[in-house]
């Protein structure tokens, strides 16, 4: 059982990988498919001068980037130049777009550059440095274009036609619907973009450079069967999974999302069968009408598809997308009502929370294993080595927006500095603004590989809790060994409209993460804090890393990038007496909405923090009816 779990591991870290090379440059396949949309004699616009374009773009543009691209992923800059050297042998060596080939080239280039760089560091003679990092790619880069030209290139071109003879088969024998078998469950497992950008777009790109269009770029993305699956549950459904349906449709049919379906499935696995019947009837009316799309729509929205799809195939492509949503719905249908037959509608929100977090576990895995080619693991308790702070002068607390969990982070450890005379500098930055010159970084764990490409130079800590996590305690000890009375506290002051009494919501009766966070920012747009784009700033946040920092509160606020939709500084409190469910078994009673300027809700978010590390006074703020208690206690505390 371990070696078919590991199996799968390596196979789906195969196809992130494969994915990760053309997930970046998706906006160049657009811009493609755009073009020969529009240009080619088949096209909406045909023009013979500005065709001339498509032909160049697939055949070099486009495996560059993707050699490139995989070039950096394993060996940095220097490794995505020689990644595109080596796809440059096998892109002359043939007379098809060598996107796979790029795939092999690009990956080995930037490994074996990463191989020889750490072979001749430290052994180079001073001033010979810039000579010899010049050579070494140089000649690397020679090989690779050889062995590409001689010998990969070649080899491609007969996997290609062992490929293409075998798609042929299945497309001539109408069996090409029982790729959903393997298609639908692997999106399920967040495969999707794998097999889509990794393994479709490849083989689509060629059939499309060839014919003008390919169905291969409507196996997976193809919308209809996860808006069944929606359907169904609006139809069928009980409790918060039929509420929640309708907006899913949304964000997954129109926003072209679909991982937004994925927790449905989830929370009922005999659904697979329904995506596959979907995908399956899709594809059969795919090829039964002869349509296609010209690139890879992405995302996977109706919208997207309509774009790519060529003259001519706008029915074929529609109706296909109609009948797998149908099948779809009354095959989900039929299994709801066999499977659900004894399930309440306290159990099946109960298995949506489940499923959603599963769901979202499942996505963070993926994500996480697809960096780990390019980010150097991280050692998650780095103050178990013995680190020397006795020359730390600067401190940055660091968090993806800077206004948050890292503001209240560094209020509180600073105001512990300064209680025992210890006048080291504390600041708080976003983690991509983290000055280079600093002398220690704290940030979550998931945060520190960006922190330490802005400050290379900084010692590093990783940490899961901004209050009460073991290696800031060990720092604080390490730190207060000795005062440094030279260097200076940054302080702060709240202003009188930063928090009101009319800011502070008690009794709210419990509701899901993301319609508390939708309550608050309507709270600070109503305060006149912000605009209303800040209130999508505070939910796309959320998907990046949770606001919840503990005690039962969290701190939901906007992005970096929504800042400029920030009028002035202002906080609101919700407090949620049975709670609010923030994932993974976190629960927040107080759900605090920031709208931050500059440093003026500084003095609030360090009450908050004490207030928090105070048991009594926490469990009076979760269930106290008077919102002059809440207010009180956080504007008071000196």
């Amino acid at each position: 059982m371990s070696n078919q779990i590991g199996m799968q591991h390596k196979i789906q870290k195969f196809g992130r990988t494969m994915s990760g090379m053309v997930m970046p440059n998706i906006g160049a396949f657009i811009a493609w498919g755009f073009i020969t949309a529009l240009f080619i004699p088949t096209g909406w616009m045909p023009n013979e001068n500005l065709s001339a374009l498509v032909g160049p773009m697939i055949t070099y543009l486009l495996p560059l980037l993707i050699g490139f691209t995989g070039g950096q992923m394993f060996g940095g800059s220097r490794g995505g130049v020689i990644g595109a050297v080596a796809t440059m042998g096998v892109v002359i060596g043939a007379d098809v777009p060598m996107l796979l080939g790029a795939m092999i080239m690009g990956p080995l280039g930037g490994f074996l550059m990463k191989k020889v760089d750490d072979a001749v560091h430290g052994k180079v003679p001073s001033g010979f440095e810039m000579l010899v990092a010049n050579f070494t790619a140089g000649i690397l880069g020679t090989l690779l274009a050889l062995l590409g030209y001689l010998g990969v290139g070649p080899l491609v071109l007969a996997l290609n036609g062992i490929l293409e003879s075998g798609v042929r088969t299945i497309v001539n024998a109408g069996l090409l619907p029982l790729v959903s078998i393997f298609i639908e469950p692997g999106k399920i497992m967040f495969m999707n973009n794998a097999l889509n950008h990794g393994v479709l777009a490849p083989l689509g790109i060629q059939e499309s450079a060839e014919l003008g269009k390919s169905v291969f770029f409507l196996l997976e993305t193809n919308p209809g069967p996860g808006l069944g699956i929606l359907l169904a549950y609006y139809l069928f459904g009980k409790g918060l999974a039929k509420q929640s349906s309708p907006g899913a449709m949304i964000i997954h049919f129109l926003g072209g999302i679909h991982e937004i379906y994925f927790p449905y499935v989830l929370m009922n696995p005999a659904l697979i069968l329904a995506v596959i019947a979907g995908g399956a009837s899709g594809v059969f009316t795919f090829v039964l009408t002869g349509v296609g799309l010209v690139a890879t729509p992405s995302p996977g929205s109706i919208f997207a598809l309509i774009a790519m799809t060529p003259r001519g195939n706008i029915f074929g492509v529609l109706l296909g997308v109609l009948v797998s949503a149908t099948i779809s719905c009354v095959v989900a249908g039929l299994i709801m009502k066999i499977t659900g037959v004894n399930t309440s509608q306290d159990q099946e929100d109960e298995e949506l929370k489940t499923a959603k977090n599963k769901s979202k576990q499942m996505k963070t895995e993926s994500k996480t294993d697809s960096k780990k080619n390019s980010e150097k693991k991280i050692d998650p308790s780095p103050l178990k080595q013995d680190y020397d702070v006795s020359g730390v002068q600067t401190i940055a607390f660091a968090c993806d927006a800077g206004m948050g969990s890292s503001a209240m982070g560094a209020s509180s450890f600073k105001k512990k500095l300064m209680s025992v005379g210890c006048k080291i500098e504390v600041q708080y930055y976003p983690v991509d603004e983290i000055p280079a010159s600093v002398d220690l970084v704290v940030t979550n764990e998931n945060l520190t590989a960006r922190a330490k490409i802005k400050s290379p130079k900084a010692m590093h800590i990783s940490i899961k809790d901004f209050f009460n996590d073991p290696a800031l305690n060990d720092l604080f000890e390490k730190l207060t060994q000795g005062s440094n009375e030279d260097t200076h506290v940054i302080s702060a002051s709240a202003t009188d409209e930063v928090l009101i009494i009319q800011s502070v919501r008690v009794g709210l009766t419990t509701e899901s993460k993301e319609e508390a966070i939708k309550r608050a920012g309507a709270c600070l747009v109503e305060s006149g804090y912000v605009n209303q784009a800040y209130v999508e700033g505070m939910l796309e946040r959320e998907t990046l890393t949770t606001t919840y920092i503990g005690s039962n509160v969290a701190i939901p606020h906007g992005t970096n990038e929504t800042k400029q939709h920030v009028k002035h500084t202002g906080l609101v409190i919700l407090q949620y007496p049975q709670g609010v469910d923030f994932g993974d078994g976190n629960t927040a009673h107080l759900v605090i909405g920031i709208a931050a300027l500059g440093d003026e809700h500084m003095t609030i978010l360090s009450n908050i923090a004490e207030s928090i590390g105070n048991v009594d006074v926490l469990e009076n703020l979760k269930s106290t009816n008077d919102p002059a208690v809440i207010y009180n206690q956080f504007s008071s505390i000196g």
